[in-house]
């Protein structure tokens, strides 16, 4: 601490003391321990893996948590088989609604549905013309 007057050399031990004093506080006040939670109970669950590759699944939880899911490979015998999987999940919201998904996931993505889920502003009408009259245009020779 060279170069510090007893003034500044007093201020600074204040500050570490004040934030060694806020840290201990806060780290006592986190490792505090949590209020115990009920668990939830599994109401519903079954499962079913096939000797072809195929599964399906679901559940049900005591807070209103479900899902069930069915897959299967398609392609099988070529070089590259693909699975094929469809299925639902929903929960309770934090606004007491009810969020739902349904998707299919396969050899073009995953595919989701909600109405929860955003959705794409629609193309302007003269964009729309515009991109029209390019699909059906001709190609044109490039100039060079």
């Amino acid at each position: 601490m060279r170069g510090l007057g007893n003034m500044e050399l007093h201020l600074y031990w204040g500050i570490v003391q004040y934030e060694s004093i806020a840290l201990s506080l806060l780290a006592v006040a986190l490792a505090a321990p949590q209020a115990p939670t009920e668990p939830i109970p599994i109401v519903r669950q079954d499962s079913q893996i096939n000797p072809d590759g195929s599964y399906q699944y679901s559940y049900e939880t005591g807070n209103g948590i479900s899902a069930d899911e069915k897959g299967a490979l398609k392609n099988i015998g070529a070089e590259e088989p693909a699975l094929e999987v469809q299925g639902q999940f929903q929960y309770p919201s934090e606004d007491g609604g009810n969020i739902q998904l349904t998707y299919i996931a396969n050899e073009n993505g995953f595919q989701p549905q909600g109405a929860h889920l955003p959705t794409p502003h629609p193309i302007p009408q003269d964009i729309q013309r515009a991109l029209d009259f390019l699909a059906t245009a001709s190609p044109q020779p490039d100039s060079q």
